[in-house]
């Protein structure tokens, strides 16, 4: 990949894109460097290869955080690939990378910051509302509130509150379940940031609020156990 990147950076200014765009497309390229970094990507993706940035669908494309064409140089680098599904990469992202007006980045970029930093998740309604102008943009470019997402985590959500009590059960013997297995339905269903929200949501200051509507899970959600196994670490500083 740094060899490829130099490549592109001995091309005049004005035809990186292009070069760019052809080592990309190159066949030798494809099955070289793009299949095994889709599968890297694959195995580090939430749940069952989920697209990173919707959650629901299975990821099938390498897509480019900062696009090809707004910065040709990074095509090649390990920190701006993300692994997403089709509807993502090329209906609702493209190459769309808002910046502000000191020209940075308007696109939560996952490899770095935290997107609960930038928005937060309505657990019933399934939508984020932005916290700030980076959650704003990040939330329309990706489309992250269209129906059947919103509709995905719904039913994610309905489906954590059930393992979740069903896992209180197990740990005192009372379920035909096993407590691991439980955990790991929740970990491996699709829409994974619905879970990551409960967890974060259950340790704010409003959480008797949030958690309203179902108060046993409180405490199921601020358990070591379940937390150890759940909670994604936050993204490096």
């Amino acid at each position: 990949m740094t060899t490829l990147t130099a490549r592109i950076q001995a091309a005049p200014p004005g035809g990186r894109t292009k070069a760019a765009r052809a080592l990309w497309r190159d066949k030798r390229t494809r099955s070289t460097v793009v299949e095994p970094l889709r599968t890297t990507l694959q195995r580090m993706a939430p749940g069952v290869e989920r697209c990173m940035y919707c959650g629901d669908s299975f990821g099938t494309d390498v897509d480019h955080h900062e696009p090809l064409a707004v910065n040709p140089l990074r095509t090649f680098d390990w920190l701006n690939h993300l692994l997403a599904c089709s509807h993502c990469n090329s209906h609702q992202k493209r190459d769309v990378f808002p910046v502000d007006e000191l020209g940075d980045a308007l696109l939560i970029d996952p490899t770095a910051e935290d997107p609960f930093d930038h928005m937060v998740l309505s657990l019933s309604a399934g939508e984020y509302a932005a916290l700030t102008e980076k959650g704003r943009q990040t939330i329309a470019v990706c489309g992250l509130n269209r129906f059947p997402l919103a509709r995905a985590r719904q039913q994610a959500y309905r489906v954590v509150l059930l393992c979740l009590r069903e896992w209180g059960r197990a740990v005192i013997g009372e379920s035909a379940h096993e407590p691991a297995e439980l955990l790991h339905t929740i970990r491996e269903q699709p829409c994974a940031d619905v879970c990551q929200a409960m967890l974060r949501q259950v340790e704010q200051p409003g959480a008797t609020t949030v958690f309203a509507h179902v108060p046993d899970v409180v405490a199921l959600l601020r358990d070591s156990n379940v937390r150890e196994a759940l909670l994604l670490p936050k993204a490096l500083e």
